[in-house]
């Protein structure tokens, strides 16, 4: 089992930055996000990992590269992030609007798209191949499915990521105390 995992979230994106929900649309990073990615850089700095995985979007694969990862990151489809379906590329005000007042992601999921149990299930074989490594892993995704995650590695329901909000580029780390999974540090 990995000793412990940071997870970063992917710099800006012209969406993110508008808060518009970006699942399959392969966005880049802005000029930002690319600044942002280097700060990340240099708080990885001088960590050593034994697997790096990275969501196969442009945007956390971009992330990775200026992090200094792209060499070694192995490309992994269950740290996309959360699917939106038919939601994709609209605010959660829009969805609110045009579709459902009471809608909530975590609740809900998406039509056409994920259902927290999906995204869930997803995650949870992430964890599983972190678990196959002895030292430590890293991750590059998405903010909802790193919420997810997080929930995950703390043995908690899907829908408890909503409470782990997490900005563009943030670093998490997730390890143990004893034998209880923990998150030892969250950046907003």
């Amino acid at each position: 089992m990995a000793s412990r995992i940071f997870i970063v979230r992917h710099g800006e994106t012209e969406w993110s930055a508008n808060g518009r929900h970006t699942s399959v649309t392969d966005l880049p990073l802005t000029n930002e996000g690319r600044t942002q990615a280097a700060i990340a850089a240099g708080e990885l700095a001088g960590e050593h990992f034994d697997l790096v995985l990275c969501s196969p979007r442009l945007r956390a694969r971009q992330t990775a590269e200026i992090a200094g990862f792209g060499e070694t990151a192995e490309m992994n489809e269950d740290i996309v992030e959360w699917n939106y379906g038919e939601y994709e590329g609209l605010t959660s005000e829009e969805i609110w609007e045009r579709h459902d007042p009471n809608w909530n992601l975590w609740r809900d999921g998406c039509p056409g798209g994920d259902s927290p149990a999906e995204a869930g299930a997803r995650v949870d074989r992430a964890i599983e191949r972190f678990a196959s490594v002895e030292g430590d892993g890293l991750a590059f995704a998405h903010g909802h499915i790193l919420r997810v995650f997080a929930a995950r590695w703390c043995v908690m329901e899907v829908a408890h990521g909503a409470h782990f909000k997490l900005a563009t580029a943030a670093i998490g780390l997730l390890g143990y105390e004893r034998s209880t999974p923990t998150i030892d540090r969250w950046s907003v």
